[in-house]
């Protein structure tokens, strides 16, 4: 029975990464992950999360233990080291996710494709807490780029891309409140209930 391929993901991506640089135990993985800021883009939140995916990463062969780190102020640490068969796979992943878009079902279109259960009143409401959040959400991004001016732009070229996906949102939020605002933007729950009601089913 064949091995299916390692389903790629962005925490396998990081960790894969980090271990670029040289040996780590997931300790330091994590530590790396939210010194680097790289935690905006990948979740770390849960430490069981990391480790469960070091030891898939073991099992498929692209990382290997290297060793075992031994402080008295800590338990043992199992360090661990990227493969040949890592490094690969690692390129490989980033050829193919930097080269072709791909559909991510991300949740807010989701809830997008069903405002019409909601009236057009409640929806003018959340998009104008959604326009505050991004509001807040764009100034800290902007501050985070000013703070890291001298820095080489690759370092904070997710934050960038960041920075533009929040600005571009937040002008579409802002033209579709307008249109809800002056009433060019409505929709009548009747009308579209009747809609749905003469299609077949």
């Amino acid at each position: 029975m064949t091995t299916p391929p390692f389903r790629r993901s962005p925490l396998a991506l990081a960790i894969l990464s980090l271990l670029e640089n040289g040996p780590l135990h997931p300790y330091g993985i994590q530590r790396l992950i939210k010194q680097w800021g790289k935690d905006q883009v990948v979740n770390v939140g849960q430490r069981a999360s990391l480790y469960r995916m070091i030891d898939r990463l073991a099992d498929a062969g692209l990382i290997t233990t290297s060793g075992t780190d031994r402080d008295e102020r800590y338990p043992e640490r199992t360090t661990y080291e990227i493969t040949e068969a890592g490094r690969a796979t690692t390129r490989q992943w980033l050829a193919e996710i930097v080269s072709t878009p791909r559909n991510e079902f991300p949740e807010f279109p989701a809830a997008l494709s069903f405002l019409l259960m909601l009236t057009p009143s409640v929806v003018t409401d959340l998009l104008a807490r959604r326009r505050d959040h991004l509001a807040r959400r764009l100034a800290e991004l902007d501050a985070a780029m000013r703070a890291a001016a001298p820095l080489p732009r690759i370092i904070m070229i997710e934050d960038e891309y960041a920075q533009a996906m929040t600005r571009a949102e937040l002008a579409w939020v802002d033209g579709t409140l307008e249109t809800l605002r002056d009433g060019s933007f409505s929709w009548d729950q009747e009308e579209l209930g009747r809609l749905a009601a003469s299609y077949p089913r």
